[in-house]
């Protein structure tokens, strides 16, 4: 079995890019509602490369409820 080891700078990452498109654009990608999140994964899934990744990141954590997560990574990591 691999031993996989998260990235913790993929939640610093979350909590310092900005929506580089779309009704958001400049938004904080932590910042995103759950509702635009669940639109773009319903409606085809979210865009490739390291974007894509961290929104669907934020949209793991948002879904599962832990989204206190971000707001203490945002407070002591944020720009």
């Amino acid at each position: 079995m691999e031993n996989i080891v998260p990235d913790p700078q993929v939640l610093i990452d979350c909590v310092n890019r900005r929506m580089p498109f779309g009704k958001y654009k400049d938004t904080l990608i932590c910042d995103m509602p759950i509702s635009y999140l669940e639109w773009m994964h319903n409606k085809g899934g979210f865009p490739a490369g390291k974007l894509g990744m961290l929104l669907s990141t934020v949209f793991e954590i948002k879904s599962n409820g832990v989204d206190q997560l971000l707001r203490q990574i945002k407070f002591k990591y944020g720009k």
